[in-house]
């Protein structure tokens, strides 16, 4: 198939840390499919997130942008539904915009979590969602044909049904089709999942989660999880569970005829630690928020068999920001222009090229007013105004265990990256989004960051 016809079939998991999966080296975790995909297409080992919270990451990989461009911050606590609900990015444009727009049928099922849940949104023509961002994964809140429903059965399950229901209706049309399939999991609870699953799991070590002594930082999520043999079954039973899901799409693009005419894309909003570094959570699972690895480094895997090549480890630095203007070229359609996009197109790595360029990528991350510069072989954590800031050598200490910010070897480094962060993010950031100026907490954001919602009858943040 050309590519102006070439399907997609995007999977978008949520929390998981780039450790859970087998074919990321875990010997623990259950995941058959996703190694079946990485067997057949590429499994990048340094993809970042933008961002290492779930809305903000979200709205990045739509569209190309950075926080401080697009507005959202954190994960969405209010305007998700009436009364209040909000469209947070109700000004931007998203890949699906352009896809809709070249006569893509894109379609949505799972976790959208970008405000106004009920309303579909950015050349959507199928809008089966969450009410909000998560909750339980059985009798879960959903919207679908526009009403609020509670939806029986396992979530996880229940989103696979919709996401094949769209599949099939698409699969004898002329038009190419676009399927986000979001899932919630294995973002909490970690509780009430497939109970042969979580049982298949009593005797698992754990060695691939070390529970280790509570990080200082640490929030309330770790004194619930730490040590919680329990938690740590659900965690990886929803991992398990949703990768069963992800078979059953492989099957039916199969069985359809499909598999060769789709590109299918596996990665997740942001990572995870389920005790590593003595803390659970992502970036707001510390206080202050952390850049740890673990936090920003997800799972991409993408395959499309006869295009790009199978079985391949690319160890090519690629953001989240980079996805969009990525996928566009993918599908020979135009990027946007004058909208600011940060992101660069690494197709070339993606189709097994040589890419020179790819080797002196610099990956920017931000969280407020955590800001991140990181290099193949360094990272500089900012936090603004006064820290306290941290400098890894990812090549002697991969771990992050012995911070270099004091070292007066380091001083002359220090200062080089950050004069590379702070000159890279005043050339990108707008001014009335940054993150910087706003009290981002990690508790959530109330209200979007646009024109008519800043006269400040509902504050940004309000404490849980």
């Amino acid at each position: 198939m050309s590519p102006e016809k070439t399907n997609v079939v995007f999977i978008l998991t949520d929390d998981q840390g780039i450790w859970a999966a087998a074919c990321y080296g875990n010997p623990e975790i259950r995941t058959p499919n996703l190694d079946r995909l990485a067997a057949e297409g590429m499994r990048f080992e340094r993809f970042f997130v933008a961002t290492p919270v779930c809305s903000p990451s979200r709205a990045t990989l739509l569209t190309g942008r950075i926080p401080s461009q697009h507005g959202v911050h954190d994960w969405i606590r209010g305007g998700n539904v009436p009364p209040d609900y909000a469209e947070y990015i109700r000004d931007e444009v998203c890949y699906t915009d352009v896809l809709a727009e070249h006569g893509w049928r894109c379609g949505i099922s799972g976790k959208w979590h970008l405000g106004a849940s009920q309303l579909p949104q950015h050349g959507f023509c199928h809008w089966y969602v969450h009410q909000q961002g998560g909750g339980p994964y059985y009798d879960a809140p959903m919207v679908r044909n526009g009403q609020l429903i509670t939806e029986p059965g396992y979530v996880t399950d229940r989103i696979t049904d919709d996401a094949l229901a769209f599949l099939d209706a698409q699969a004898n049309g002329d038009a190419p089709f676009y399927l986000s399939v979001h899932y919630t999991a294995p973002h909490s609870p970690w509780e009430h999942h497939p109970q042969e699953i979580v049982d298949s799991y009593d005797d698992c070590a754990f060695t691939s989660c070390p529970q280790e002594p509570r990080h200082p930082w640490a929030t309330g999520l770790t004194d619930r999880c730490l040590g919680n043999l329990e938690m740590l079954k659900g965690y990886f039973a929803a991992v398990t569970a949703m990768d069963h899901n992800v078979g059953r799409i492989l099957d039916r693009l199969e069985e359809r005829g499909l598999r060769e005419d789709t590109l299918v894309v596996f990665v997740s909003d942001n990572g995870f630690s389920c005790g590593h570094h003595g803390f659970w959570g992502k970036g707001n699972g510390t206080e202050p928020r952390n850049m740890f690895e673990n936090s920003i480094r997800v799972s991409f895997i993408a395959s499309q068999p006869g295009r790009i090549p199978a079985g391949v480890v690319q160890r090519a630095m690629v953001s989240a920001y980079d996805f969009m203007p990525t996928l566009l070229e993918y599908l020979s359609l135009p990027i946007p222009e004058g909208r600011g996009i940060v992101g660069q197109s690494f197709l070339p790595a993606l189709l097994g090229q040589a890419d020179a360029a790819r080797e002196e990528v610099v990956i920017y991350d931000e969280y407020g007013n955590t800001r991140m510069v990181r290099t193949a072989e360094w990272k500089y954590v900012r936090r603004y105004p006064d820290g306290p800031d941290e400098l890894w050598d990812l090549v002697d200490d991969p771990d992050e265990r012995r911070n270099l910010i004091a070292d007066p070897t380091q001083q002359g480094r220090i200062a080089e990256l950050r004069a590379l962060l702070e000159e890279w993010f005043a050339r990108h950031v707008d001014p009335q989004a940054d993150g910087r100026n706003l009290p981002v907490n990690g508790e959530g954001q109330m209200r979007p960051i646009l024109p008519g919602w800043d006269d400040g009858s509902e504050p940004f943040y309000r404490p849980a």
